[in-house]
């Protein structure tokens, strides 16, 4: 995700249809994914668990044929948190423009159009943005004939997210490209590795309706390491140890002692000031009605709160007790 963008020699090779107006159509798609542990630190230098989840969103491009026209041009018909994509409008405009410059594309001659879709609901915590750029990224791959595996598929949409978080980690473009359970490491060079859980698990995932910020919620939990340094530190080591024990947890299916986990990162996030009274709402409901461990997932201030629970009898309960209480829920699951 961090190599150099694709030279001038390797732009003839991949660009050769350019100016062209055909009157094909490259598609993609880009998974939604939930970090089980580690969010936030994940930014610093420890691993991060991250799952990808059942939904996804897709993208078209194809070739705009209209004279006089350049640029590229944006149908978004994903569902949303109400006011998600009005308020990331710019960030994914800027986010586009990075995909298309880092591949090569010169949109002077060959403006595009790009539709975005699929059943993947556009809101903070769910890997919204890097499913967006994993999805386009490969609707391009295929428009221009770019001859693009994963790994470089997972480039672009690492430069695409750069357009909505600044310094991404990396960890939720590359979720949304391979799928399935990774332990991630950020770089440079970013690692990853399969985390093999035996078995699929039930989560339910609510939503708090509220879009949060990434960037400006990083940049304070930076802030907050420069000003209270001995207190971050300790928060860290014990962020690390716990999402080592995680990951052991969820390959063993010691499903108990995850949930047991993620509740003390929760408040390990509680303490690093990124948690807000809708999550920890959400959190508490969750915990009252049987789920083995909650707590917020991604940015914070906002988005998705995820439960672990186990069984679909738990998944039922604890899904129907936040809809109750107002929120909208996903159930999905984690694992094989």
């Amino acid at each position: 995700m961090l190599a150099k963008p694709i030279t001038s020699g390797e732009k003839s090779k991949y660009l050769h249809v350019f100016g062209l107006l055909g009157d094909s159509m490259g598609h993609g798609h880009g998974y939604g994914k939930v970090i089980i542990f580690g969010e936030h630190f994940v930014v610093h230098g420890l691993p991060s668990i991250v799952c990808a989840i059942g939904m996804r969103t897709t993208a078209t491009v194809s070739r705009i044929r209209r004279k006089n026209f350049s640029g590229f041009e944006v149908e978004d018909l994903r569902p949303e948190t109400p006011g998600y994509k009005k308020e990331k409008e710019a960030q994914m405009y800027r986010s586009i423009s990075l995909m298309c410059e880092y591949c090569g594309i010169d949109l002077t001659r060959t403006p595009i159009k790009i539709t975005f879709a699929g059943d993947l609901v556009a809101a903070s915590g769910i890997g919204a943005s890097a499913a967006a750029c994993t999805a386009f990224a490969r609707a391009v791959n295929e428009e221009f004939n770019l001859g693009f595996n994963d790994e470089k598929i997972n480039e672009v949409a690492y430069e695409g997210e750069k357009g909505y978080h600044g310094t991404p980690s990396g960890v939720d473009n590359t979720a949304s490209t391979f799928g399935g359970c990774l332990v991630f490491l950020k770089g440079p060079p970013p690692k990853f590795e399969r985390v093999k859980m035996p078995t699929k698990v039930e989560i339910v995932m609510g939503n708090t309706g509220l879009t949060a910020n990434t960037q400006k919620v990083v940049e304070e939990v930076k802030a907050l390491m420069k000003t209270q340094p001995e207190k971050t530190k300790k928060i860290f080591e014990e962020a690390d140890g716990l999402i080592r024990e995680g990951r052991i947890c969820l390959e063993s299916c010691d499903y108990r002692r995850a949930g047991e986990l993620m509740n003390r990162n929760h408040e390990l996030l509680q303490e690093l000031g990124v948690s807000c009274k809708e999550l920890d709402l959400l959190v508490n409901i969750a915990r009252e009605n049987g789920a083995w461990g909650a707590k917020l997932t991604g940015t914070g201030r906002g988005g998705y709160m995820v439960a672990l629970t186990p069984g679909k009898e738990c998944q039922e309960k604890v899904a129907r007790a936040i809809e109750n209480a107002g929120f909208t829920v996903l159930k999905t699951t984690i694992g094989v």
